[in-house]
């Protein structure tokens, strides 16, 4: 089984996958894997409605989010396709498996004044301050997603038109607008590097090499810390941020759609949610019971 998964997850290699998600389905395989190889099942006997019932309900077992039973289903649906193209399976066990739902989760965000806080620690002092600035900066600007940021390589960023150039999901690009504060804040950090070149990447590490996904997750976790903000602060909470505050401020879905990177409108509508300060303020504005009387 194990080789069949690596086969399949070479498969997606070829296919531009994204790293992400060859990483979260080579955990998931390989979790199925592990289970086949306890009860001594057979690659041929484990793509049956009843043993993949089984391999889900041990995991039920164990408390999962429903979101993340339906990532570890999509990535065994996604390696049943594989192996009926490849004519190892006859039939698909799926066809009789119903998907639960996606729960529909607010994403959690920051207020301005948390995000403020965040900028002002993160270029405080300390020998990464510049670089964590203009960390910070970028993807408050862009809403850029971990591994977006940490593939960005130096020219990808065009400081004449105020612009980032990003390979999103599906290997796919696009262009987004950076603010004057992002677009300072990497130049003062470049200026901290010797002899940077285009195709450098354009965040580093202590050690001088390629700033990683994890490496970022633990900036945001010390500089949360340190600002004093009371909540779990990661890159994709500063991503929800960014796409909160602009729509909270007059942006458009279609707009913020296609700086997020969406591939379906769908997606991008789940921040249709607004802060409960702007939906007091819209309220108090709004509702007549509320208004002043004329004098």
């Amino acid at each position: 089984m194990k080789e069949l998964a690596e086969q399949f997850l070479m498969h997606l290699h070829n296919k531009n996958f994204s790293a992400h998600t060859l990483q979260g389905y080579g955990k998931d395989l390989e979790e199925f894997a592990d289970f086949c190889q306890t009860r001594k099942v057979r690659p041929e006997q484990a793509f049956t409605p009843a043993f993949i019932r089984s391999f889900l309900a041990s995991l039920t077992a164990k408390h999962p989010s429903r979101n993340t039973m339906l990532r570890k289903i999509a990535a065994l649906r996604s390696f049943t396709h594989y192996l009926l193209e490849q004519d190892r399976l006859k039939q698909n066990p799926f066809k009789l498996l119903p998907a639960p739902k996606r729960e529909k989760l607010l994403p959690r965000f920051l207020t301005e004044d948390e995000v403020d806080r965040l900028l002002e620690t993160a270029g405080d002092k300390g020998r990464f301050a510049a670089r964590n600035r203009a960390l910070f900066e970028l993807i408050y600007s862009s809403g850029l997603r971990r591994s977006e940021v940490t593939e960005l390589k130096i020219n990808d960023v065009d400081h004449f038109n105020g612009v980032v150039k990003v390979l999103g999901k599906g290997n796919k690009e696009r262009i987004v607008p950076l603010t004057d504060e992002a677009l300072k804040a990497i130049r003062e950090y470049l200026s901290t590097r010797p002899n940077p070149k285009g195709n450098d990447a354009l965040f580093l590490n202590k050690n001088g090499t390629p700033l990683t996904g994890d490496g970022l997750a633990y900036i945001f976790k010390h500089l949360a810390i340190q600002s004093g903000v009371a909540r779990r602060v990661s890159p994709h909470s500063l991503r929800h941020s960014f796409a909160t505050h602009l729509l909270n401020n007059g942006c458009d879905l279609r707009s913020l759609q296609e700086m997020l990177g969406h591939k379906n409108l769908s997606t991008t509508q789940v921040y249709t949610h607004v802060s409960l300060e702007k939906l007091k303020d819209v309220y108090q504005h709004a509702h007549p019971k509320n208004k002043e009387p004329e004098q």
